[in-house]
């Protein structure tokens, strides 16, 4: 097996069971490795430190084990079964009124670069690194083994997270889908697995779905960012009054009507509009007693972190000044480069320019589905605050 060396005092981390390794921490290699080969990672003092896949990119590796062990199917087999397990401690398959759930969740799963998610029998995968592709097979034969007549099709979803000069075939790898309605809480949603963003929908925010639309009973809300409508209907299923989504997207805010007539048909308490959400709350002269941020990533990088700073602030304050006094306003980050006090900091900056009161009564992350890794603090990339407003 070929292997690395890592320069001195890159090694800290890792002993650390943090799994990635950066390009700039590599000191030599054993020779030509391959894109997506399995290595082994060294000190340099030549003592072992872990396993993992190799990758041409400034994530050069992402360890998946720390134990030098044989990597085989029966190491794959356990760590798929942990990770469903989980799942099942969890009650996720024995939900009457949910049927969709992230089933693994890469580094939360010590399985980096995997994604899979279950939607109602059919599971999206998507690979972050080439070595789980390459291995797509194995995975998807464990799969079909643990799960047994739960699971009708496996669909592969990769395209856009793997390199481009790897050649990915997006489709079903296996069995048949029987529908693409899935439940969430009560609400149905239409999942788009070919065009659609991430796996389809967005399953981190199903708690904070829930816990907002405790809020919003006999109140105006705006949610803005709403790709496929998923706060809205939550909303209205909260016996919102009033409900104003807005995605610069038309293809978005042509899901989120599908998805509110699909639930709701015939209500007359939604609006949804096409506009860039900045432009909107700079010219409307609507006020509201909910309004939901719940923006694409500011910062995919560390080098881009200070402008979505300052993105998040200039957002937040634009929203302060349109809440109703005594109003709520729920807003996050998916940005993994941004650290949850760097999150707060630009929302409480926000809060000060406006010079209105403000009080946090929740703190957010991402779902139950989506665990986090203690030793890879990139894994909690969900932050989120309900913020009241006086």
């Amino acid at each position: 097996m070929n292997h690395i060396i890592l320069k001195s005092g890159k090694d800290k981390d890792i002993r650390k069971f943090y799994p990635w390794v950066f390009s700039g921490s590599i000191k030599k290699t054993s020779g030509t490795i391959n894109e997506g080969e399995i290595i082994t990672v060294y000190d340099n003092k030549s003592e072992y430190l872990g396993t993992g896949f190799y990758q041409s990119s400034p994530i050069a590796v992402r360890i998946f084990s720390f134990t030098d062990e044989k990597i085989s199917e029966t190491f794959w087999f356990d760590r798929i079964k942990r990770a469903i397990n989980y799942r099942t401690q969890l009650g996720l398959f024995n939900l009457s009124s949910t049927n969709c759930f992230r089933l693994i969740h890469s580094e939360g799963d010590f399985l980096p670069g995997l994604i899979a998610d279950w939607y109602n029998g059919n599971i999206v995968l998507q690979m972050h690194s080439i070595g789980m592709y390459k291995n797509k097979e194995i995975i998807c034969s464990i799969l079909q083994t643990i799960l047994g007549e739960k699971l009708q099709a496996i669909i592969m979803k990769s395209s856009a997270t793997l390199p481009k000069n790897i050649e990915v075939e997006d489709g079903i790898i296996w069995g048949k889908i029987h529908g693409n309605q899935v439940q969430e809480n009560g609400n149905t949603f239409i999942i788009d697995w070919e065009k659609g963003q991430k796996t389809g929908f967005f399953l981190d925010q199903r708690d904070n779905r829930e816990l907002i639309s405790k809020y919003v009973a006999h109140k105006s809300v705006l949610n803005t960012f709403c790709y496929t409508g998923g706060f809205s209907a939550y909303a209205l299923q909260g016996n919102a009054s009033r409900v104003v989504s807005v995605d610069s997207s038309a293809r978005a805010i042509d899901l989120t009507q599908e998805t509110i007539s699909l639930n709701y048909p015939g209500t007359q308490k939604h609006t949804a509009l096409v506009a860039d959400a900045f432009e909107y709350l700079d010219t409307t002269e609507d006020t509201f007693d909910v309004i939901i941020l719940d923006p694409p990533a500011f910062a995919k990088h560390a080098q881009v972190v200070s402008n979505a700073l300052n993105g998040y602030k200039k957002l937040n304050k634009k929203a302060i000044e349109r809440i109703n006094p005594g109003g709520i306003l729920c807003t996050f980050s998916c940005s993994q480069a941004v650290s949850k006090e760097q999150f707060k900091r630009s929302v409480l900056e926000a809060s000060a320019k406006t010079g209105r009161k403000v009080r946090i009564m929740h703190q957010m992350s991402q779902s139950t589905c989506h665990p986090v890794n203690l030793y890879h603090p990139e894994s909690e990339y969900l932050k989120g605050l309900i913020i009241y407003v006086e």
